[in-house]
């Protein structure tokens, strides 16, 4: 049976905590795999808006989602609070890639793991850009 292994993130560069609602469960009444990548994605806007950026500024560049790898490891609830923790890992020129560790408050319950593959984007321009040098900067403060 073949199985993704997502790392944790080294360092952690932002966390967010954020409750499981009504809409994130799917048909088994738990938190279902497209919320997984909604929680990571609000927790990536929350972290830049935190900077005082945007994903259509991220200073100096757009970012845009190239790739997404998800571990599930558990189920969440209606009524979970949860934490994401995001980290940085692989920054090159273009972009790097951001971990998520989600886990569930009360018992400290790993629920995923997660990967996405971010890429620096001139949205104006419709094309892939260098990675600015503040948000470098920001990704390798940690």
């Amino acid at each position: 049976m073949p199985r993704i292994t997502v790392s944790l993130p080294e360092k952690v560069l932002f966390s967010a905590d954020i409750a499981v609602q009504v809409g994130d469960l799917n048909y088994g009444n738990h938190l279902s795999n497209d919320a997984v990548l909604r929680l990571c994605h609000e927790t990536r806007l929350r972290w830049l808006a935190a900077a005082g950026w945007s994903e259509l500024d991220a200073g100096g560049a757009g970012l845009i989602m190239a790739d997404a790898a998800v571990q599930y490891l558990a189920q969440g609830h209606y009524g979970d609070r949860l934490r994401v923790e995001m980290g940085a890992a692989e920054i090159g020129r273009g972009g790097f890639t951001l971990l998520y560790h989600i886990t569930r408050f009360a018992d400290g319950m790993s629920i995923a793991r997660v990967q996405t593959g971010m890429v620096c984007f001139d949205y104006a321009a419709q094309k892939v850009c260098r990675l600015p040098e503040k948000l470098k900067n920001v990704l390798e403060a940690v």
